[in-house]
């Protein structure tokens, strides 16, 4: 009877264990692959020159694989991408995130997953660009202003001397906050400067270049003439508003400066920067495209007034690029590729790639009448405009506006 009890217990165990084995191996077989399918879109990575219809998939906030006809099955989450435009999500290394109201989550929104404040603040307020960084459901990057405070719209930073900027702060204030200052900032427009332009580039280049940090300036209507300003620059450093009308890129033909094109052979970077105020116009534009000077990269220079009037939204300063005649694809890689690599620490963004950041955007290109704006209030009208329909940041979907 003993010996019976047993051979029941064992049997009944075995039983049980292979309830239990089939149960697993049921689930293994209908767990979901990925966490999240992006569907059906037509893929456009400049990094890797793809521009082709696939469906990317994501598993562990990484890019995993990307190729056509990836089961929806396979997927806990899928997004429908059919007639749309599959992206790394955007970069803007030029916009000014320091507002209330406009929070890096409104700007995510847009497809913006990576975004760099150009000089709200400086060493003596850092600290507070730093906070909304830390918080921000996206990434935001700094440049430091070389003035203690930051963009002073209302006086200028140095228009009364060149108090305004220390060294030793800003240097201490960009080596204790290194894993978001990225480089250094300097406005050179008389408006700020008055006639120490010079002076005050001279100052940040001493404090970027012990930090091995870029600097990018802001150019329009500067005091000293830009081939002396470009002289100055070293190889990484960026030119911001390339297309602003006085004391810009071209000459008194309109014709590109020999100093620029030469700058731009020693590695000197050209930035859009759309803005509000006299920072460019269609015409500028219009000539420096001709003679084949593209900026290398597309930034909104947003600001809370921005968000309603001329600029919009990233999507909206890339839609004119197309109405300039710029291939989208061209387009796409100077908010993407090109602008990763502006600077070391965003290197490893800006593209598709397996194993990459899963940051993309999907992007709608609408057809209609739609207008867009300079700073010089000249409107032109365009048959196409680039929208955001969807946004991914590390793998996770995100509300988009």
């Amino acid at each position: 009877m003993h010996r019976q009890t047993m051979n029941r217990r064992q049997a009944l165990q075995g039983v049980l264990a292979g309830v239990a084995a089939a149960a697993v191996s049921s689930e293994s077989l209908f767990a979901a692959d990925y966490d999240l399918l992006v569907r059906g879109g037509r893929v456009i990575d400049p990094a890797q020159r793809v521009d082709r219809l696939a469906d990317l998939a994501i598993r562990g906030g990484k890019v995993v694989a990307v190729r056509p006809d990836i089961p929806a099955a396979s997927a806990t989450t899928v997004i429908d991408a059919r007639g749309k435009l599959v992206v790394p999500g955007l970069i803007d290394i030029h916009l000014h995130a320091r507002d209330a109201a406009l929070p890096p989550s409104e700007i995510l929104s847009t497809g913006v997953t990576t975004m760099v404040d150009a000089g709200s603040k400086g060493a003596d307020n850092v600290g507070e660009i730093v906070s909304i960084a830390r918080q921000a459901p996206n990434r935001l990057r700094i440049l430091l202003n070389i003035a203690r405070l930051g963009n002073d719209p209302a006086r200028g930073e140095f228009t009364t001397g060149l108090e305004a900027g220390d060294i030793g702060k800003a240097r201490r204030a960009a080596e204790a906050n290194r894993e978001w200052v990225i480089g250094i900032k300097a406005r050179l427009s008389k408006s700020v400067t008055g006639n120490r332009d010079r002076e005050v580039l001279k100052l940040a280049l001493q404090v970027a270049e012990p930090l091995k940090l870029p600097l990018m300036i802001h150019i329009g209507d500067t005091f000293t003439p830009l081939p002396q300003l470009l002289a100055l620059l070293r190889p990484g450093d960026i030119v911001t508003h390339a297309y602003v009308p006085v004391s810009g890129i071209l000459d008194a033909n309109g014709r590109v400066l020999t100093e620029v094109r030469e700058a731009r052979r020693r590695g000197i970077r050209f930035d859009f920067a759309n803005g509000l105020t006299e920072h460019w116009a269609w015409d500028v534009a219009e000539r420096a495209m001709s003679q084949d000077f593209l900026p290398d990269t597309i930034s909104s220079d947003l600001t809370v007034a921005g968000r309603t009037a001329q600029v919009l939204d990233l999507p909206n300063v890339l839609s004119k690029f197309l109405l300039l005649g710029m291939p989208l694809a061209e387009v796409i890689a100077r908010v993407t590729a090109n602008a990763a690599q502006t600077f070391r620490q965003l290197n490893a963004f800006g593209t598709l790639r397996e194993g990459a950041s899963a940051d993309l955007t999907v992007l709608e290109l609408t057809e209609g009448t739609f207008e867009f704006v300079d700073n010089y209030k000249k409107m032109r009208p365009g048959k196409q405009r680039l929208v955001t329909r969807a946004a991914v940041f590390g793998g996770r979907q995100v509300s988009t506006g």
